[in-house]
């Protein structure tokens, strides 16, 4: 579904963010993108999206992501950005969450049938006419993911999508993502996260992939994740 083959990135006069990164994510499977601060975790997000652009080449279901072809690659990602107020910009979660399929060219009668479909689906049919501005942390993000699953996706890019979430907020999360039935890559610094929810996961390290595998192997790893400066899961640690 996802494959990156040789891709380099650098910002203006800036040392490289992602060097030679080459991967393959499997359709419908789950797969977390895990590294430290500055590891280019995002800058490789942004890329999948075509929000910048570098080197080598990336694929989205067979399509290349070049400029030509953006406006189909957008059609198949929905982007759950770490900062719900940077996505949400519509006075209500309903009329965020109706805009793109209105301008997909969907009718109001379907777009309204399947926003109350997701709605349900994630447990937030109280949101719908509620006020961005008036929503928590965690109530924003569940309506984020809303907005992007009324569209029917075939990949989901979230990126930290527990940070800052109280722990039943956190676990709700969990629970949507392990039931999505799309192809999801997901960034995250909570690697407890990662292990509930991912087959697989991409290690990067100075902006190149330092492993790939079984996210329980990666994630178990001390060595590996500790020369990378990350730790082991809370979970594994023993420090619960």
């Amino acid at each position: 579904m996802i494959t990156f083959n040789n891709v380099s990135f650098r910002y203006e006069k800036e040392k490289p963010v992602l060097q030679d990164v080459s991967f393959h994510v499997a359709p419908g499977s789950k797969t977390g993108l895990i590294g430290a601060n500055g590891a280019g975790k995002s800058t490789l997000l942004k890329l999948l999206c075509g929000l910048e652009q570098g080197s080598g080449e990336i694929t989205v279901g067979g399509l290349a992501v070049t400029p030509d072809n953006l406006s189909a690659v957008r059609q198949k990602i929905g982007f759950v950005m770490q900062n719900s107020d940077q996505q949400m910009f519509m006075p209500t979660v309903y009329e965020d969450m109706l805009f793109a399929p209105l301008n997909y060219g969907i009718s109001r009668e379907d777009a309204d049938r399947r926003i109350n479909e997701v709605l349900q689906q994630l447990q937030i049919t109280e949101l719908k006419r509620r006020h961005n501005h008036r929503l928590s942390g965690g109530e924003k993000r569940m309506a984020a993911i809303g907005v992007i699953l009324v569209n029917n996706p075939e990949v989901i890019l979230m990126d930290e999508p527990t940070s800052a979430l109280d722990p039943a907020n956190r676990r709700m999360i969990i629970k949507t993502i392990r039931e999505l039935p799309q192809t999801c890559l997901i960034t995250s610094h909570d690697l407890d996260m990662i292990l509930d929810t991912c087959e697989r996961a991409i290690l990067l390290h100075d902006g190149r992939v330092r492993a790939a595998g079984p996210a329980g192997e990666i994630l178990r790893d001390r060595p590996l994740l500790e020369a990378c400066h990350l730790e082991l899961p809370l979970s594994l640690s023993g420090r619960y």
